[in-house]
């Protein structure tokens, strides 16, 4: 038998994150600690590998019940390859270090297992309430799967050039920066506009680090059952649920 499908095999590598296409990750755990992979997100494995859902702490189920934040994980060990990946979504893998990174856990795929990660949150500019974003904080030393809706862009931020970045497509950030949430319209000056922008939320980045924009304003779609379709959860930029009562509030 002949195609070129058979042009698409296996990538050969020694590292233990490889990217075997854009959207398909290599895990090797021979020989290294367990991985942490979103629930669902194996493709395929060799080897001999145990599946088991990761357990949450009780300060991480109350801060999923108050924020609706959080990770749903399963922990792959045993000695092998996993593969591992998400609806074709594109795959980066990021080194985590002291400088930490905040991350919308929506487009977490894995991470290694001795990272720790703690819910926060960002409150809006105006100080409205029900108008703030939460966000996972990563922080240790480790590796971390990122995925996107096509292929992102890195924006660099200096304490001499901010980076404005809307809420539906931020992907992740360097934790040392200073944000906050803000409109793009607001009360003083929304009747001076000659109609609707389209726009609604965005972030503002201050400071020395990076943010890691999507160019897509949709999250990928989550908790897909067989059977039932697929749904789409939404940010909370102008198509998001925050920003929706925002609007509310404004007309």
């Amino acid at each position: 038998m002949q195609s070129p499908l058979f042009g698409y095999t296996e990538q050969q590598s020694q590292d233990r994150y490889t990217v075997q296409n854009p959207q398909l990750l290599r895990v090797a755990l021979t020989g290294h600690d367990d991985v942490l992979a979103r629930k669902g997100a194996m493709v395929a494995y060799q080897g001999l590998m145990d599946f088991d859902g990761e357990y949450q702490t009780q300060s991480q189920r109350r801060a999923r019940a108050h924020t609706g934040e959080g990770l749903d994980l399963m922990r792959c060990s045993g000695q092998g390859t996993v593969y591992l990946a998400n609806l074709a979504q594109y795959i980066h893998v990021v080194d985590v270090d002291q400088e930490g990174l905040t991350v919308d856990s929506s487009y977490v795929l894995a991470l290694d297992s001795a990272l720790h990660t703690e819910v926060i949150a960002v409150d809006s500019q105006y100080g409205i309430s029900g108008s703030g974003k939460y966000q996972l904080n990563i922080s240790g030393r480790g590796k971390v799967a990122l995925m996107t809706s096509g292929q992102p862009l890195m924006m660099q931020v200096t304490p001499d050039k901010y980076v404005n970045v809307d809420a539906d497509a931020i992907v992740a950030w360097s934790s040392s920066l200073r944000v906050q949430m803000q409109a793009q319209t607001h009360a003083s000056n929304i009747r001076r506009r000659r109609g609707n922008t389209g726009e609604g939320w965005e972030l503002n980045f201050l400071g020395q680090g990076f943010a890691l924009v999507q160019p897509s304003e949709v999250m990928p779609p989550q908790n897909v059952q067989i059977g039932q379709g697929v749904g789409a959860q939404f940010g909370v930029g102008q198509h998001g649920a925050h920003a929706q009562n925002q609007n509310n509030a404004w007309n």
